[in-house]
């Protein structure tokens, strides 16, 4: 029950816990008003409080003290009514006195609580009676005997009010009291889990990243606490991986300039001997080496440059719309290339057109390095096969050479065929690569509008 309800949304909660805490407040309300005239009670027995009317010795004064005095003939016997004057004067000033004849039941004489003339304890006593409905207003009535007969009276006493009103308050106090201590010790549950996330930030933001984010629910600050919990892995798997890619940056850096410092310490001891002119027979010979050794560390930098372009992990395509005719002259702009350079060329391109989406640069980047690694490690004693054609909705690019002995392992850290890969993928396209022992084959599928 207590998971179901934390997985409550926040402001399903806050409606149930108000919702109980009105309950609960209400109930403690009603329980200490229905039983306040036994805690007055209480209060009376440990004098505490003190009402005339209860006061069993006064009902016997008042009954002794009635003997004494005779009962008017009507309300208009002033002389008879002024008598009683001191009788009157036994209730206190909270009791209203009146005596009326016990046969028709009309008044005789009687005097108001003298208090109900006080414009205080009126403006209080109507407000308490009208809230608690004449709760504090106790009557009492019950037959006396007087000296000339019997007579009934009627006692209006109003001093419970003293009691009763402030005990309304108090029992009011208490329950709004109960209804927000409720409220507020939800709330700083959600406080403390908020302050907790505020801590777990902190503690993210300190570059501790693998302390896990505690379970909260599923309401919004559980979600929160998961969404943070899963923005913790995210960094702390991008961060090892960017240092795992950091280190193998350093490690292909250390080993290409470990290569490069080969050649060309070799370059320079080739000039040097150039320089000294000692050997004229050899010096064509020099040249040449000095030549290849320059071309070694072409290759070298050409590696290193591409190898930073597969490394690059954002790269945002211009992509603009492109007829298949502006591939079709790529290919045959590499294609007259790698002829010059002494290889054969069979190309085939489609009659009709088609039209995508793409990026002329990314498309020249692509091609470029096909070719790049046709020359790299391609067979010049057999044609170069070079096809595009249109099927449904894809435009393909076949590239077919055979390999050249010695270079079994095309691009040997793959970085060319990579990078082709990377923005083929990123063109919304795929790359399927084929080799079987000597022939090697390069298709690229591009989606067509």
């Amino acid at each position: 029950m207590t998971r179901r309800f934390k997985d409550l949304k926040i402001r399903t909660q806050s409606a149930i816990v108000i919702l109980c805490a009105m309950l609960i407040a209400f109930t403690l309300f009603e329980l200490l008003w229905l039983n306040k005239w036994k805690l007055c009670e209480v209060a009376i027995r440990i004098d505490l409080f003190y009402t005339q009317i209860n006061d069993e010795d006064f009902q016997m004064t008042l009954a002794e003290e009635a003997l004494r005095y005779n009962i008017p003939e009507s309300e208009n016997d002033t002389k008879a009514v002024k008598a009683l004057s001191p009788f009157f004067d036994l209730v206190n000033d909270y009791t209203s006195i009146y005596i009326y004849d016990i046969d028709d039941g009309l008044l005789r004489a009687g005097r108001f609580a003298p208090v109900m003339s006080n414009d205080n304890f009126l403006f209080f006593f109507n407000i308490g009676y009208r809230f608690t409905d004449g709760e504090g207003e106790f009557i009492m009535d019950f037959p006396l005997e007087f000296a000339n007969g019997t007579a009934q009276v009627m006692l209006y006493n109003y001093e419970r009010t003293l009691f009763a009103y402030p005990f309304l308050l108090v029992c009011f106090l208490l329950s709004v009291t109960l209804f927000i201590s409720i409220v507020l010790l939800f709330l700083n549950r959600k406080m403390r889990q908020i302050l907790m996330l505020k801590d777990e930030i902190l503690t993210m933001s300190a570059g501790d990243l693998e302390h896990r984010v505690p379970d909260l629910g599923c309401n919004e600050i559980g979600i929160l606490a998961n969404e943070l919990n899963h923005l913790r892995e995210s960094l702390y798997d991008n961060i090892r991986k960017e240092q795992e890619s950091r280190k193998a940056n350093q490690d292909l850096i250390t080993a290409l300039s470990h290569d490069l410092r080969t050649p060309l310490t070799i370059l320079n001891g080739y000039l040097e001997v150039l320089k000294l002119k000692r050997n004229p027979q050899t010096q064509e010979e020099y040249l040449d080496r000095c030549l290849k050794k320059a071309e070694d560390i072409k290759e070298l930098t050409d590696r290193m440059f591409e190898y930073a372009l597969v490394a690059e992990e954002t790269e945002t395509p211009e992509i603009a719309w492109l007829s298949t005719d502006f591939i079709g002259q790529c290919l045959t702009e590499n294609c007259d290339f790698i002829r010059l350079a002494g290889f054969s060329m069979a190309l085939n391109l489609p009659e009709t057109t088609g039209v995508l989406q793409s990026d002329k640069t990314m498309l020249k980047r692509i091609f470029n390095n096909l070719f790049s690694n046709i020359l790299k490690y391609g067979d010049k004693k057999h044609a170069v096969t070079v096809s595009a054609r249109i099927r449904d909705t894809e435009f393909i690019v076949s590239v077919t050479n055979r390999i050249k002995d010695g270079d079994s392992h095309i691009d040997s850290n793959n970085i060319g065929l990579k990078n082709v890969d990377r923005m083929i993928q990123i063109l919304d396209g795929r790359m399927e690569v084929w080799q079987e022992k000597e022939i090697f084959e390069v298709k690229l599928y591009l989606p067509l509008q």
